[in-house]
């Protein structure tokens, strides 16, 4: 079996999206899947090791100026192949933050018209080398917003299964104003619907999704989140290091590990953290803040910064910005609990399942995909979203009961590896294709 997965790169920035991705190619192929991973806009930047070509189609450089520059699509072709180059695109977009969709509509709607937009000679590009080159029994899409080759590949490709995950795409399409939100929503369900399958993580987000876009229930799957186990499976618990060095009245700290934006309501943990900071029991509790900070969203952190150090606890907070490997395990490490308190609701959470892969108890919103993980796993609590009065309860009542969150924290751990390791997904995902590549039943 041959599958030809299409992601999108985001830059400079390390997108959970783009690591999952890698993981779970590496786990196809480990199940002697014949499966590249394709990168679209720039090259990928994950933490492990990236299995990604280096070929990249749809060039960030490129498609941007096509769309800007009328004269641009004259451009000779040797320019253009020159602006996709993996080097210059890494020098390009070195400073790049994550996109900004309210700039981005007509952009957006020009990509998902596919050979009807201004990348058409991107999408004859693509579609060109995947039917000549390549001829995959599957592609599979990381979204529905770079399905805009999806028609093409129909014509071409007849034979060939189309997949598309949706792990966050309503998040951009909230951004786009009107009028192009209603329209890229209308486009992305013209392709959603002429692909054999839909793939998301929760069940939340299927209900979700299939009434925002109009999809047929009957071709959505749930395959659960997972991650790559293994850079966890050799990481000890943190009460067990505790008691081994002694250490278990040092001062609990509580992690917060997600994009810094205002959606992912670390506002709300912050609230809550004040509040807290001098209750009984935790009186030393710090607090460590990391993940992905754009451009557009610095001055919102930097209003959180202040709100901490005039309550008096910024000496308590530490922001260990946007870790790699080795940073996030040593982050996760040096934590007790873990809370992303999102005004949003989450399609997925990756981070959620790193901490508690660790051994890291959660402390989440009620709400989104966050509801599913901790009732299935047993291994957090769930509090009223948007309370953050409710969430220092919560949080002060497991940093005083250390056996509490000892016993939490194993079963997340436990969870974890067992039932959302890479290839627990992987393995769904060829029963998927199995599925859709046998033959109908006779009729009569």
């Amino acid at each position: 079996m041959r599958i030809v997965f299409l992601t999108a790169g985001a830059a400079g920035m390390y997108c959970g999206s783009c690591m999952h991705d890698n993981a779970l190619a590496k786990a196809l192929r480990r199940a002697d899947v014949d499966c590249l991973l394709q990168p679209l806009y720039t090259p990928l930047r994950t933490d492990e090791v990236s299995i990604a070509s280096e070929r990249v189609f749809f060039g960030g450089v490129n498609i941007y100026l096509l769309e800007k520059l009328p004269l641009f699509r004259r451009m000779p072709v040797a320019i253009k192949r020159m602006l996709d180059r993996p080097r210059f695109l890494r020098w390009a977009t070195r400073g790049a933050t994550s996109t900004d969709a309210a700039s981005l509509g007509k952009l957006t709607l020009s990509m998902l018209r596919g050979e009807n937009g201004n990348q058409r000679d991107e999408v004859t590009r693509l579609v060109g080398w995947l039917r000549d080159e390549m001829r995959p029994d599957a592609i599979v899409l990381t979204n529905l917003l770079i399905g805009g080759p999806i028609p093409a590949i129909r014509r071409e490709l007849p034979d060939t299964k189309l997949i598309a995950i949706l792990q966050g795409d309503d998040a951009f399409l909230d951004y786009l104003r009107e009028p192009f939100r209603d329209e890229a929503i209308a486009l992305m369900g013209d392709l959603g619907r002429a692909c054999d399958r839909i793939i998301v993580n929760s069940r939340f987000y299927a209900e979700k999704m299939i009434a925002l876009l109009r999809l047929d229930p009957a071709r959505v799957e749930v395959l659960p989140l997972t991650i790559d186990t293994e850079p966890f499976q050799k990481q000890p618990l943190r009460a067990v290091v505790d008691d081994q060095l002694g250490d278990a009245a040092r001062p609990p700290r509580i992690g917060y590990f997600a994009r810094i934006a205002p959606e992912k309501g670390l506002h709300n943990l912050v609230a809550a953290f004040i509040d807290l900071a001098s209750r009984p029991g935790c009186e030393t509790v710090g607090l460590d803040i990391a993940g992905w900070l754009g451009a557009q969203h610095r001055g919102y952190l930097a209003v959180q910064l202040k709100r901490l150090s005039d309550a008096g606890v910024g000496d308590r907070v530490r922001h260990l910005g946007s870790p790699d490997l080795a940073g996030k395990l040593a982050m996760l490490r040096g934590i007790d609990l873990l809370s992303v308190p999102t005004e949003h609701e989450e399609p997925k959470g990756l981070t959620i399942l790193e901490a508690m892969a660790m051994g890291v108890p959660v402390v989440l919103p009620a709400k989104g995909a966050f509801t599913e993980i901790v009732e299935a796993s047993g291994g957090g609590v769930l509090v009223p979203p948007d309370r953050p009065e409710l969430l220092a309860d919560s949080l002060q009542r497991l940093l005083i009961d250390h056996e509490e969150r000892r016993r939490l924290g194993a079963v997340a751990r436990d969870w974890v590896l067992r039932e959302r390791a890479i290839d627990v997904q992987a393995a769904g995902m060829i029963d998927l294709l199995g599925r859709l590549a046998a033959p109908l039943p006779a009729v009569g």
